[in-house]
Order: structure tokens, then C-alpha cells, then sequence
């Protein structure tokens, strides 16, 4: 019986040991690891800013529109920065956009991500988003694969799902934005 207990207490106190570590390291690391993400976000906002000024954080919240931001180039609004989620293969997705104020898309930038390296995570690669880029306004955001040229759709083959929830979410940005039009 004396047995049982000094084992169990040996146990407890190895288990109490590794949680004090785990809870010492995430003390030290999450501040950088918060800091990171932030000024990753900032790098994407300035990526897809198109050189306008970017104004003060909107928040939406309302399931596919997280915030928006107006862009303007020192007189009046010229559009609006829109961080989306989408769903792809992996999960949970995050684009960050920019639209001109009648919808068209200027920019787009996938962040956060879980897609498949290889297949999914082409959509990080630069030119990804060329294929959306000047649409949205008079000329619809493709929806499917059958909407794309043939070249584009050879770029998205084996990833339909990433593509297929990317394209949602910028063509609900679209529609977003073309609700907000010049005025905030």
C-alpha cells in the first residue's frame, strides 16, 4: 500500500513540475507570439493597401466580414481594406482584401491557414490572386472553377475546396463593400 502512495505522489509531483514549465513557457513566449501576429497583420494591410492611406478599424463581426478599413488617398474614400473568413480543405481561413468603393477587387492576401502544402497553399504564392483582381465591379467574381480560364483553372486543380472558399469569401467582401459604397 506505502507502495501505491509514494508512486502516486512521484507522479503527481512530475505532473505538477511539467505544468509549472508549460505555464513558465507560455508566460515568456505568448507576448511574442501575439506581437508576431500583429505586425503580420500590418505587413498584409500594407500589402494589399494599394499605396492609399489606410484609416481607423471598423469592426463587423458578422461571420464572413470581420472589420473593414477605409482607404483613402488624402481626400475622400477610394475603398476599403475587408479581413474575411472563409473555409478551405484544412479549415478556418483568413483573407485580407482591398476593394475599390464599387466592389472591384485591388488586392487580396490569404493569412492564417491550414491548407494542404502543395495543393492548398498555392493560394499564398504572389500571383494566386491575379485571377480575382479587377473584378467584382462589372464583372463578377468567378464563383467556380468552370468561371476561370483555362490557365487558372489548371492553377487551382487539386484544390477546389481552398479555391471554392477564398472565392466566397471575396465575393461576399465584394458585395460588402459595395453596401458601404464612398461613405463610411
Amino acid at each position: 500500500m506505502t507502495r501505491y502512495i509514494k508512486t502516486a505522489v512521484i507522479l503527481f509531483l512530475i505532473c505538477a513540475i511539467c505544468t509549472a514549465l508549460c505555464a513558465l513557457v507560455n508566460e515568456v513566449t505568448a507576448p511574442v507570439i501575439a506581437a508576431n501576429t500583429e505586425n503580420d497583420r500590418l505587413s498584409a494591410l500594407s500589402d494589399v493597401a494599394a499605396g492609399l492611406e489606410i484609416g481607423e478599424q471598423v469592426d463587423v463581426g458578422d461571420g464572413t466580414v470581420n472589420y473593414y478599413i477605409p482607404l483613402s488617398d488624402g481626400g475622400g474614400i477610394k475603398g476599403y481594406i475587408v479581413e474575411l473568413s472563409a473555409s478551405g480543405y484544412g479549415g478556418a481561413m483568413t483573407v485580407i482584401a482591398s476593394y475599390g468603393d464599387d466592389g472591384s477587387l485591388m488586392q487580396a492576401k490569404l493569412t492564417a491557414n491550414s491548407e494542404t502544402p502543395g495543393l492548398g497553399k498555392k493560394a499564398e504564392d504572389p500571383g494566386y490572386m491575379d485571377m480575382f483582381i479587377g473584378l467584382g465591379a462589372d464583372e463578377p467574381l468567378p464563383a467556380s472553377k468552370s468561371d476561370l480560364s483555362a490557365e487558372d483553372n489548371a492553377a487551382v486543380s487539386g484544390a477546389s475546396v481552398t479555391f471554392g472558399g477564398i472565392s466566397s469569401a471575396l465575393i461576399s467582401g465584394s458585395d460588402f463593400v459595395k453596401g458601404l459604397g464612398g461613405a463610411v
